[in-house]
């Protein structure tokens, strides 16, 4: 029931102001019932509503997750801890483990707060698939992100599908629809590298924003059935409901945080009857109720065995060094970043 001591301290990850990270020490933890304490290998840092925390663009009385347990009871007043993607192996169980409890030495995902060791009830915790690498692991909430996104829009055969934002959640969401019977697929992206990685990732053309609209219009005479905007940029969401046909759907998947969002809702959009639904990851869609978060999440991993997200990370620096890391992913200088917290053997 019980594997190696604890290490000497832990190590967390907190935003103690507007673009301000630290790394606050203590003791490791001992797991209680019921729980199993994790050495992390790696935790990936979100690009979206955790760069958004960390500026200091979210309401601080905002709950930063009801759905996900580490969370529940915290906002997004400073100072507060913050992270869910992180990949460790079981290092020690808590007494009374059930029998379905991670083995000691398994990989497993959990949606914990960023820091080197931590404990977590064994229900919480995700197997990581044998062909699952780490660092794919590590980015799983894209993908899942992307699935639900997927459930929102509902892209039907033959349909023009546009995806505005080539970061990692939006070629995670190219890659998906890349195996759909589809009628056209274009990504728009402000930047010539993510633009050549959005052809990687399955995109049959992939256009500047300045371009977009008018390119979309050419490829697809009405233009696209279904939009997704996943760019993060406040200037997106207008010109992806000028992309739309007449009755399509734009899904905003974007966190718009930090500042009001310029819309033209007369025009084309009155007179197109577009539809904008909003997706978010802590809720399904009102699907029939065979789809749960659970089935979600599965589906979600089976599918990211094909995915090489890990192929998009361009940053790694040690969990001690998280600062750096934030200030890079601000700036733009980096796609994807991970904190790296231990080997990961």
């Amino acid at each position: 029931m019980t594997g190696s001591p604890s290490g000497a301290e832990r190590l967390s990850v907190w935003f103690e102001g507007p673009h301000r990270a630290a790394v606050r020490r203590g003791p490791a933890p001992e797991p209680a019932a019921g729980e199993a304490r994790v050495r992390t290998c790696v935790s990936a840092i979100s690009t979206g509503t955790e760069l958004a925390a960390w500026r200091g663009d979210l309401d601080p009385a905002l709950p930063r997750d009801e759905t996900l347990g580490a969370h529940a009871g915290g906002s997004f007043r400073f100072p507060f801890p913050y992270g869910y993607a992180s990949v460790g192996r079981v290092e020690t169980l808590g007494p009374g483990a059930p029998a379905a409890a991670p083995a000691v030495g398994s990989r497993v995902f959990a949606f914990v707060p960023h820091q080197n060791v931590f404990c977590a009830p064994v229900s919480d915790l995700l197997p990581v698939p044998a062909d699952v690498p780490e660092e794919r692991a590590a980015l799983f909430p894209y993908l899942e992100t992307a699935v639900n996104l997927l459930l929102d829009g509902a892209p039907r055969i033959g349909e023009r599908v546009v995806v505005v934002g080539q970061g990692v959640l939006g070629l995670a969401l190219t890659a998906l629809l890349s195996r759909f019977p589809l009628g056209g697929l274009i990504a728009v992206e402000p930047k010539p590298e993510r633009r050549r990685r959005s052809l990687e990732f399955g995109a049959r053309e992939a256009v500047a924003p300045e371009q977009a609209v008018e390119r979309v219009r050419h490829a697809f005479p009405g233009g696209a059935e279904v939009v997704f905007e996943v760019s993060g940029s406040r200037s997106a969401l207008d010109p992806a409901i000028r992309a739309a046909a007449r009755d399509g759907r734009v899904i905003a998947g974007s966190w718009l945080a930090g500042g009001e969002t310029p819309l033209d809702l007369g025009g084309w959009f009155h007179r197109g009857r577009i539809r904008i639904v909003s997706s978010q990851v802590s809720h399904l869609p009102p699907l029939e109720p065979s789809w749960t978060v659970e089935r979600r999440r599965r589906t979600a991993w089976e599918l990211l065995g094909g995915v090489p997200l890990e192929t998009l990370v361009t940053l790694r620096v040690p969990l001690a060094d998280a600062g750096t890391a934030y200030a890079r992913l601000d700036a733009g200088e980096e796609l994807a970043a991970l904190l790296v917290s231990s080997s990961s053997g």
